[in-house]
Parts: C-alpha cells; sequence; structure tokens
C-alpha cells in the first residue's frame, strides 16, 4: 500500500512536468555559491519511494547539476547534501456551458411595451485535475543551513508515455536549477 501511495503522485509528477509549469526559488544571500563543487543525495523525510521513479528523478537532476559545475560524490566530504520531494494535490474543476435562445428586448413606448422571450439552458460538469509539486533542497554541510530551494509545480498529464515522461522531467529540471547558482546583483 506504502508503494502505491508513493508510485502514484511519483508517475503523475513524471507524465506531464513539461509545460505550464509554475517555478519558484528561494536562497540565502549570505551563502558562497562559488565554494559549492560536489554533493551527495540525502533521503528526504517522505513515504517510501518507488526504486525507478527515484532512480529517474536523480539521474535526471545529476545530469543538470553537471552542467552546472557539481560533481556528485558517495563521500560524507562533501560541500552539499541535495534531496527532493514530491507532493500531490487535487483541484476539482467545474466547466459550465450555456446556450441562450431568445429574441429582442421588447418595443414600446411611454413605458409601455412588450418584452422579449427566450430560454436558457445550462450544463455543467466536473473534473480531478492532478497538481503535481518537485521541491529540490540544497543544504550547506559545514553550517547544516538551506541555502537554495526550487519548487515546480503544474497540472499533470497522467496518459502521457514514459518517452514524453523523461523528457519533460528534464525540461522542468532544467527549469528548476535555471537560476543556480544564484548571480549576484551588483
Amino acid at each position: 500500500m506504502k508503494l502505491v501511495r508513493w508510485f502514484a503522485p511519483a508517475f503523475l509528477l513524471l507524465a506531464g512536468m513539461g509545460r505550464a509549469q509554475d517555478v519558484r526559488y528561494n536562497y540565502d544571500k549570505s551563502a558562497d555559491f562559488t565554494k559549492y563543487k560536489t554533493y551527495k543525495w540525502v533521503e528526504m523525510k517522505t513515504s517510501d519511494k518507488d526504486a525507478m521513479v527515484d532512480s529517474q528523478i536523480k539521474s535526471t537532476i545529476d545530469a543538470e547539476l553537471a552542467t552546472k559545475g557539481l560533481l556528485k560524490s558517495d563521500s560524507d566530504k562533501v560541500d552539499l547534501f541535495v534531496g527532493y520531494q514530491v507532493a500531490i494535490n487535487t483541484e476539482k474543476q467545474v466547466n459550465t456551458f450555456s446556450s441562450d435562445f431568445g429574441y429582442g428586448g421588447g418595443w414600446g413606448y411611454y413605458g409601455r411595451g412588450y418584452g422579449g422571450m427566450g430560454t436558457t439552458t445550462a450544463t455543467s460538469t466536473t473534473s480531478t485535475l492532478y497538481v503535481g509539486s518537485l521541491q529540490l533542497d540544497f543544504y550547506d554541510v559545514g553550517s547544516k543551513q538551506a541555502v537554495f530551494r526550487a519548487v515546480g509545480t503544474k497540472t499533470l498529464d497522467a496518459k502521457a508515455k514514459p518517452e514524453k515522461r523523461q523528457k519533460n522531467l528534464a525540461k522542468a529540471i532544467k527549469k528548476m536549477l535555471k537560476n543556480y547558482p544564484p548571480k549576484e546583483k551588483g
């Protein structure tokens, strides 16, 4: 049961992170990002993970961090600890369609007149939207403080094929890490 609870959110997250993403990030303005060269994965407090999905998420993040000049290590003697969390929420969407039929607003004079007539038919449908979030955290090993956080959120497409899911995940991670390392404003 625990596997199903974790796999479903992760599957949905991977299913469509590519489009209509809301990406936010924050960082410790006092951190010296030039000193961070190595990192190690740490487990965040979360429910049991699906090994295949966990591997896909980590390998995609590893590839993007490599482009940023960070080297992954299994040693505890690293500059950063990196972890992620996945969350899924559902929202109800109501769609209402209206068809108006009728004629005229009426005619008349001196406050007397004749009104038009018509009918209106409204049809409503509801659907469930899955909204997934991937949160990525970086911790300075020496100070034991969080130094960078990126969060990607979007509406998910559970019908996407595995190749499309991986492509969308890579696109989402790239977007989430676009501002890492943060640029000094001067």
